[in-house]
């Protein structure tokens, strides 16, 4: 127990992954999923902000 020394010990950095060369395959699949993600969007936007299920059982409020 020396001084003032208490909480917890900062996590030391790890180094950081060189960042790794994508080939034409990569590029492709990336590009693929950044279209899809977009037009999984634009649907979203079409829809608008309504309740997705309908309907269900409705209750009366009569027993």
């Amino acid at each position: 127990m020396s001084g003032r020394q208490g909480g917890k010990a900062k996590p030391l950095k790890k180094a950081k992954k060189p960042q790794r060369e994508l080939d034409e395959e990569d590029k492709a699949h990336l590009e693929k999923l950044k279209s899809q993600k977009k037009a999984a969007q634009d649907m979203a936007s079409k829809l608008g902000k309504g309740p997705l299920a309908g309907g269900g059982i409705k209750k009366s409020g009569k027993k």
